[in-house]
This record gives structure tokens, C-alpha cells and sequence, in this order.
């Protein structure tokens, strides 16, 4: 399966393993979905196999499971925690707009926050507490835009997507059982902080410390 990057990896640590597996088969199926862009030189072809990755995801929901090591941990570990597939299904449409070879619009980066990150926050606080917060959307949508901007291409796209991901955060309290998630929110805003050089290398001992400083506080 694809490789977690360094920052979630070291989050998944500080999660309790009776949920951890079901976490982190969530995190790699991000990590899944986005190695299909960084595999890929055609962007038809990749428009495709994220078109597959969305029907397949749909296609759990009724017992079949491709032999795909990604989407079989999904069905091991997800839906039996009532995490449908079909919850997971606008995901690949999230990664599918970054294929456009045009600046990306403000309702893009909005989409594809919206399709990546907010599904991924709200999919990873329901297997971590079971409940909903009020600033997950927001927050899932400011990490996305921020691993956007770490990682793209185009200066236009990230300066835009840095942008967009500072309209997004907003400083509160993490609940303590969502704190393993909180600590991604923390390092996009640290990331985002206008005085920092980019990009600081994830898994670098200062995103350590504000990750521990992070489940200590909840801030």
C-alpha cells in the first residue's frame, strides 16, 4: 500500500490501537489516491483510474471488494465501523481536481478541500470519537490545501492554495480523543504561518514537539 508521509505516521503513534488499523487504512487510502498523480504522466489516464477508485469505493457498500490492498483494508476496517464507502466516494473526485492543467479557481481549491480534506477530518473523527466538531471541515479543508500547496508543481497553485488554507483556520480546542487529528491541523497552520520558511521537512523535530506540545494542550 502507498506510504504514509512522515507527519501522519508519527500522529498514528499517538492513537489507541484498538482504533489505529482502521485509521490508518483511512490515511492510506489518501495516500492511495494521491499516488495515482504522482505515478501518472497522463492526466486522462489518471482521470480514469480515480474515476475507478471513486466506483469501486461506492461498490464496497455492496460487498465487492477489488483486489486492491487500499480498498480491501476499507472493507476490513471502515465499514465495520459504519464508514461507508460511499462516504469515502468524493475523495477521488477531491485529487481529480488537481489534474487541470489551468490556475486553479477559488471554487476549485474550495471543492477539493472540501472532497479531500473535510471528508478525510470528519470520516477520521468519527473512528477516533464517534462524534462530529464543529471545526472539522474547516480544518480538514485547510490541511488539504496546505499539503497542496507542500507539494504542487505549479507556484500559482500553491501561493493560491496557501491563501486559501489561512482563510481556513481558526486557533481552538481540540476534544482530547480527537487530538491525534488535531495534531494535522496544527502542523497546517504552522506550515501556513506567513514568517516560516518552506517547506519544513515533515517529521523534522520541531513538528514533533508541536505535536506532543498539541496532545498535551488540545491547542
Amino acid at each position: 500500500m502507498a506510504e504514509l508521509d512522515r507527519d501522519r505516521f508519527l500522529a498514528l503513534s499517538y492513537v489507541r490501537s484498538s482504533v489505529r488499523p482502521a485509521l490508518e487504512a483511512l490515511w492510506r487510502l489518501d495516500a492511495a489516491l494521491g499516488a495515482v498523480l504522482t505515478s501518472g504522466r497522463e492526466p486522462l489516464i489518471s482521470q480514469i483510474k480515480l474515476a475507478w477508485w471513486r466506483d469501486a469505493l461506492e461498490a464496497l457498500d455492496t460487498g465487492s471488494t477489488p483486489f486492491e490492498p487500499a480498498l480491501q483494508a476499507v472493507a476490513a476496517h471502515l465499514l465495520p465501523r459504519r464508514i461507508s464507502g460511499s462516504e469515502l466516494a468524493p475523495m477521488p473526485e477531491g485529487w481529480t481536481l488537481l489534474l487541470t492543467p489551468d490556475p486553479m479557481s477559488a471554487d476549485e481549491l474550495s471543492t477539493y478541500g472540501a472532497r479531500r480534506g473535510a471528508v478525510l477530518f470528519k470520516a477520521s473523527a468519527k473512528l477516533l470519537a464517534g462524534e462530529e466538531h464543529s471545526q472539522l471541515a474547516a480544518a480538514g479543508e485547510a490541511w488539504a490545501l496546505i499539503d497542496l500547496a507542500r507539494h504542487s508543481g505549479s507556484e500559482a497553485d500553491a501561493q493560491a492554495a496557501l491563501e486559501a488554507a489561512r482563510a481556513r483556520l481558526s486557533p481552538h480546542r481540540w476534544p482530547r480523543r480527537l487530538r491525534p487529528l488535531g495534531m494535522l491541523a496544527v502542523l497546517a497552520a504552522r506550515d501556513a504561518e506567513p514568517a516560516r520558511p518552506r517547506w519544513e521537512e515533515q517529521g523534522a523535530p520541531g513538528r514533533m514537539l508541536r505535536m506532543l506540545s498539541h496532545r498535551f494542550t488540545g491547542r
